[in-house]
Parts: structure tokens; sequence; C-alpha cells
């Protein structure tokens, strides 16, 4: 269990907060690429709690800065796009890229106003068809080069889930969680009599363990399975990297699920699905195909329970927007959550004190192509269970 303030510190995630300000660190994905338009060359984005604009020019460079105007804070998002910028509506006041105004109208030409402007700190950067945001210090890491993200070896496509209203560390939490699969998914699934995607996850779970990883490109914490009964193998593990990214072996693919805190008790989940050996005749690496997940719940706000999706869903919304974790009562089942917070809050600290957090990449020759090794035994075991179902 932990205390309110001990919840608070991990939870909180807001501009001048402890664990805002470790999340600032790293890069997150904001949206597709796909998004922007000539025709709709601009897009609100909450994340981390702030308020912010994502637009290209109309030189085709693309900007993430504060949707208010400092001059009289009116929405830029109603802004006019320029070929070097964005004007406000409200008096004309036009910024570039990185937030820096270029242009006062209706102010003396000797002004010194502009230079009171304080541009944007923030960078935005496209890879796998989606645009990423870095808000924190300079100088900024690299953006991490994973494997599913731009290997050019088979075809990649995008899910956006629906926003899920409850704090992100819930949704992390779950990724070390390596017995809720058993009744959550397997049972549920053959409950509504979906026994091909229920199967594998059913078979009794013997053992499992939790490694603490440290490589030269991600940290992070490893869960392990061993199954029982005649199917019976140790699971390799697929791991929780840092500070909220899942990799995921399933079947034929290999899938990233970050986790981005919108605010405190919203969080938006943007995968990655990347399959190294199919067929990558006329794939667009820049514009992959996009699936956007219908609502968790219809209008009754009963949830649809019969995908993997709507079941963590129903599972991490039902906790409350931000969980009460002194009224929990862990078991040994729960090591993995154990190990995970021991790492965040040190993590925290480490920032807190003018350091570098785990699993910040600087050099570019590690950065080429970062693979992490996944079972194949889940992916093989998959398919034969299902072939059995």
């Amino acid at each position: 269990m932990l205390t309110p303030q001990e919840n608070e510190f991990l939870t909180r995630i807001g501009p001048g907060t402890p664990a805002g300000a470790l999340l600032r660190r790293y890069w997150h994905p904001i949206c597709p690429v796909a998004e922007l338009t000539a025709v709709a060359p601009r897009k609100r984005i909450r994340i981390l709690g702030e308020n912010l604009l994502l637009f290209r020019d109309g030189s085709g460079r693309a900007g993430l800065i504060l949707e208010q105007c400092p001059h009289r804070s009116a929405s830029l998002f109603y802004g006019f796009v320029e070929s070097d910028g964005i004007r406000c509506p409200y008096h004309g006041w036009k910024f570039d890229t990185a937030r820096r105004c270029i242009e006062q109208p209706f102010e003396p030409g000797n002004t010194r106003l502009r230079e009171r402007v304080v541009p944007s700190d923030y960078l935005v950067e496209e890879i796998a068809g989606l645009f990423w945001g870095y808000m924190g210090p300079k100088p900024a890491p690299l953006l991490p080069r994973w494997e599913a993200a731009v290997a050019t070896r088979g075809r990649r496509r995008l899910n956006v889930l629906p926003v899920i209203d409850a704090n992100w560390l819930q949704i992390v939490e779950n990724s070390v969680d390596p017995t809720h699969t058993h009744y959550l998914h397997a049972h549920m699934m053959i409950a509504l009599g979906i026994r091909d995607k229920g199967a594998y996850h059913a078979r009794p779970i013997q053992d499992f363990d939790f490694e603490v990883v440290h490589e030269e490109t991600w940290t992070g914490v490893r869960k392990i399975r061993v199954w029982g009964g005649k199917d019976g193998e140790r699971e390799f593990g697929h791991p929780l990297i840092f500070p909220g990214t899942l990799l995921v072996p399933a079947e034929d693919l290999i899938v990233m699920h970050f986790r981005v805190p919108v605010d405190d008790t919203h969080t938006r989940v943007i995968r990655i699905q990347y399959a190294p050996d199919a067929d990558s005749t006329g794939m667009d690496w820049n514009n992959p195909p996009i699936d956007y997940f219908p609502p968790f719940k219809n209008e009754n706000g009963e949830y649809d329970l019969t995908t993997f999706s709507g079941q963590d869903a129903m599972a991490w919304e039902t906790e409350g927007p931000i969980v009460d974790r002194s009224r929990e009562l862990l078991g040994s089942s729960d090591r993995g959550i154990a190990l995970y917070r021991r790492m965040l809050k040190e993590q925290i600290v480490a920032v807190a004190e003018g350091r570098d957090p785990v699993g910040l990449i600087r050099d570019p020759e590690k950065n080429r192509e970062i693979s992490i090794a996944v079972s194949t035994g889940q992916a093989r075991m998959a398919r034969q269970m299902k072939q059995v179902g």
C-alpha cells in the first residue's frame, strides 16, 4: 500500500510535479502524422496536463507550442497558418514553429515587446507515421528508433485507442501484473464463448518471475510466466520499457503499447504493430494504415468485454480516476508492481537531483535500430491453441 502522499508523488504529472518532471525527460507519441493535412494543418493536443497546439506552417515545418497566445491568451488553434508560422486570430501576432514571435502588428517598430515572448522548448519529430513530442530540458535525448517503428522488412500499422478515463500509473502497473490475464482475459473470453482468444491465457500459471533489465538503450521490468500442464514452458518474457511502454509478441506481430498521460485522470494509448515477416509490397512506411478503435462503452456506460482492450479499460477505469492505493492489499503475485514503483520513485528522485533518468539515448551509434528480444513461444503457442480451439 501507499500513503496518500506517496500516491500523489507517483501519479500527478502536471507542470511542476515530481513525476511530471520525470516524464518530460522522455519522448511521447502525440498523434498520427495523417491527422495534420493541408485542409486541417493544426490540432489541439493535451498532454502531461498542458494544452498545446500541433501545427504545420505553409512550408511543411511542424511545431508544438502552447495553445494560448502570450498577448491576450486567445487560442492559436483558430489562427491563420502562413508560410513561416501561425498568426493569432485576435490581434495578428505571428509565431514560428518554435513559438518565437516574428510579427506584432500595431506595435511601434522600435518596441522590445517581442523579446519578452518566451519561445517554446518543445520539440516534435516524425517516425513511424507518428508525431512525437519532447517537453523536457535541453539537450534533448534522441528519439528512440525502435525496431517496430523504423524497420522496413515487413508491414506496420498504427492503433489509436479511445482516451482512457484513468491515471497513467494504473495502466502501466497492469504491464507488470502477469496473472491478470488468467481471469480478465482468458476466463472472460471463454465465458463469452470466444474460446480461440481465451485459450492461451487460460492455461494454469505454475510460477512467475520478474527481471529488472538495464541495457544501453532501455531499462525496464521483464515479466516471465512458467506455464503448467502438458504444454508447460517458461516464457522468455516481454518487457515494460521504462517509463511506460509495453512490448508484446502477439502471434506474428511485435506490438508496442505507448501510454501517454493526457492529464492526471486521462491517458492516451497508441500502439505500433509490426509484422517483420509480412510482405512489404506497397507499404508506405511514412503513412502506415491506422485503426481507430471504437469506444469501450455504449451509451448506457456498459463496457464491451469481447476485446482485450475493452477488458483492460473496464479494469482500469472502474478502479477510479486515480486509484486510492492506501486501501490496496498487495500479495506475492504483485512483486512486479512493487519493483516498478521502486524504480519509479528512484528515477523521480534522480531527476529532482539533476541527474538523467534511466533509458535516455544520446549516442546516435546506439540508436540505429533498437531490437529487444521477446519470446516467440507465446506466438507459437497462441497459434496452436487457436487451431485446437
